[in-house]
C-alpha cells in the first residue's frame, strides 16, 4: 500500500482500496469509494487518493512494488527478449484504471459540492491540484505504453456499466494530461512534501512535454517547453541534488532535497520484500538481476565510478559479483546499506520508489535545451555536468576536466544524455520509456543482443490492449492478436 498519505489516518479507505486491487475493469469494482456515499471531508478524499496509489503500488500484484517485470524488455534488466506476448502488462493497465476510478470520484464529489463545513473550503483548490497530478502520471503511464486509450473521466458515465467502446487519439490524450498539470501547477503547494506538491506537477509536465516532443507524437515545438518547465524548476531552487552519491538512496533523504515524488514507505506501511532485488549469498531471492553485458559495459565505460558501487551489488563480503551463484550484478538502491540491517533480516523495507528526482529534472533540461535550441549551451552543459560530478563524488559546482562534458554536437549531447539518464536512474523504471520515445530497440539489440534483433518490430512500442477491453473497443495494437 505505496502512496504519500498517512497510513494511520486513512486505513479503512486503503484496505477498501486494496479489495479492487486485482479485479478486472468489467467486473464490479466493490471496493471503489463511490461519490455518493464517500469524499464528504478534505481527510476522505485525501484517503481515496491514497487508495489510488495504492492500486498502483499493489504489493504482489507485479505493479510497482513487485513490477520489475513489465519492464523486463529494456536493456538493464535480466532476461527480456523482446518477444511480447499478448497480455503482457496487462496488470499496469487494470491497476492504472482502478487507480482512475478513485481519483475521478473524488474530482466529481468535491467539485460537485460534497464537501460542505467551511472550515475545509480554503483546502479544495490544493486537493483538486492532488487529484488531477495524480490523474495526469496515470494516463501519461498508460498512454506511453499502450497508445490510443479509453479516456475516462469524472464525467464519463459509469464506465462499468457503460463499457467504453471509444479509444481516445495519443494528441488528445497528451492534452488532457497537460490540462490536468497546469492546473495541478496553478493550485498546490511548493516546497518539499511525501504529497504531491507544486513542484511535483512541473517536473512531470516537463516530462510530459519532453516525451510529447519526440516519438511517437515528434511534436518538436514541445522540447522548448521542457526546456522552460525544467528550468522554471531548476531556477526556484526548492531541490537540489544530495551532493554524496552513496546517500541519494539513504531513507533519511526520501523526502528531500533531491526526491521530488515516490511511492512512499513507512514503518507501518512497508516496501515489498528488499530480497527480491539481492543474490541468494545475501540470502536474496535472486529475483530482480542486471543484464550482465549492459553492466559490463557500464563497468567498462565508467571505469571506477563510485555511483556503480552507491546503485548496485557488484559484490558481497568480499565475493565478486562474478561468483554469485546468478553470476549476475543486482540493485543496490533499495537495500543495503541503505536499509538497516533488521529491516533486511525481517523482510521489510521502508525505503522508498522514486517516480520523480531531482537529477532527472536536470536530464530533462538538458535534453530539452539542446534540442530546442541547436545544441548544448553553457546551462545545458551544467546540468548534466552536474550529475556527472555527482557520480563520481567530486564537488557539485566546480568544474572538472575530466568528468565535464564538452564540445560535443547536437546530437553527441543528446546521445550522451540519453547515456546518463541510462545509468543515473537504472531500475527506476524510466529507462523503457526512453527506449520507446528514442526509437531505440534496433540500437539497443543490436549492441547487447543480436540474436534477438528477429524478436524486434515497431509493434513493440506498444504494448497490447488486453483481450477483455480490446474486444469491447473492438480493436487491438499492431503486431498483436485478440483472443488468443
Amino acid at each position: 500500500m505505496k502512496n504519500s498519505y498517512s497510513i494511520k489516518s486513512y486505513l479503512a479507505v486503503l484496505l477498501l482500496g486494496s479489495l479492487v486491487a486485482c479485479q478486472d475493469l468489467d467486473e464490479n469494482p466493490k471496493g471503489f469509494v463511490y461519490p455518493g456515499n464517500f469524499n464528504t471531508t478534505v481527510a476522505q478524499a485525501e484517503a481515496a487518493l491514497g487508495a489510488s496509489l495504492n492500486a498502483l503500488w499493489c504489493e504482489w500484484c507485479s505493479n510497482y512494488s513487485y513490477g520489475y517485470g513489465n519492464f523486463i524488455h529494456d536493456d538493464v534488466l535480466n532476461d527480456g527478449d523482446l518477444n511480447i506476448g499478448n497480455g503482457f502488462g496487462t496488470d499496469l493497465w487494470n491497476q492504472h484504471y482502478i487507480a482512475l476510478n478513485n481519483i475521478n470520484g473524488v474530482v466529481k464529489a468535491v467539485t460537485g459540492g460534497s464537501i460542505t463545513n467551511s472550515d475545509e473550503q480554503s483546502q479544495i483548490p490544493a486537493l483538486l491540484g492532488e487529484a488531477r497530478f495524480l490523474r495526469a502520471f496515470s494516463y501519461f503511464t498508460l498512454v506511453r505504453l499502450f497508445g490510443d486509450i479509453p479516456l475516462i473521466t469524472e464525467n464519463t458515465p459509469d464506465p462499468v456499466t457503460n463499457p467504453i467502446k471509444v479509444r481516445t487519439p495519443i494528441a488528445e490524450v497528451y492534452a488532457f494530461i497537460v490540462e490536468d498539470l497546469e492546473f495541478a501547477i496553478d493550485n498546490l503547494p511548493s516546497g518539499q512534501s511525501p504529497k504531491p506538491s507544486r513542484g511535483a506537477a512541473q517536473a512531470l509536465l516537463a516530462k510530459v512535454y519532453l516525451t510529447m516532443a519526440t516519438a511517437p507524437l515528434n511534436e518538436t515545438a514541445n522540447y522548448a517547453k521542457a526546456r522552460d518547465v525544467a528550468k522554471a524548476l531548476i531556477d526556484e531552487g526548492t531541490y537540489s541534488l544530495i551532493p554524496d552519491v552513496f546517500e541519494v538512496f539513504n531513507p533519511e533523504n526520501k523526502y528531500g532535497p533531491e526526491n521530488i515524488f515516490s511511492y512512499n514507505s513507512t514503518e507501518d506501511d512497508q516496501a515489498t520484500d528488499p530480497q527480491i532485488w539481492t543474490p541468494g549469498i545475501m540470502d536474496g531471492w535472486g529475483d530482480a538481476s542486471l543484464d550482465v553485458l549492459w553492466a559490463e559495459n557500464w563497468l567498462a565505460t565508467r571505469p571506477d565510478e563510485p555511483r556503480q558501487d552507491a546503485y548496485l551489488i557488484l559484490e558481497y563480503d568480499g565475493v565478486p559479483w562474478q561468483d554469485f551463484d546468478e553470476a549476475r550484478p543486482f540493485l543496490g538502491k533499495y537495500v543495503m546499506p541503505y536499509i538497516p540491517q533488521e529491516e533486511y533480516d525481517a523482510e521489510s523495507s521502508t525505503a522508498n520508489m522514486p517516480i520523480l528526482r531531482y537529477a532527472d529534472v536536470l536530464m530533462m533540461y538538458a535534453e530539452a535545451a539542446n534540442m530546442a535550441e541547436g545544441g548544448p549551451s553553457a546551462d545545458a552543459y551544467e546540468a548534466i555536468n552536474m550529475v556527472r560530478r555527482r557520480a563520481n563524488n567530486l564537488p557539485l559546482d566546480a568544474p572538472s576536466a575530466a568528468i565535464d562534458l564538452a564540445g560535443l554536437s547536437k546530437a553527441a549531447f543528446d546521445k550522451a544524455v540519453i547515456e546518463e539518464r541510462e545509468f543515473e536512474l537504472v531500475m527506476e523504471f524510466d529507462r523503457w520509456y526512453d527506449i520507446i520515445r528514442k526509437r531505440l530497440l534496433v540500437e539497443i539489440t543490436t549492441k547487447y543482443h543480436p540474436e534477438n534483433l528477429g524478436n524486434v518490430s515497431d509493434d513493440d512500442y506498444l504494448y497490447p490492449i488486453p483481450d477483455y477491453d480490446a474486444e469491447i473497443l473492438g480493436s487491438q495494437n499492431p503486431g498483436y492478436t485478440t483472443g488468443d
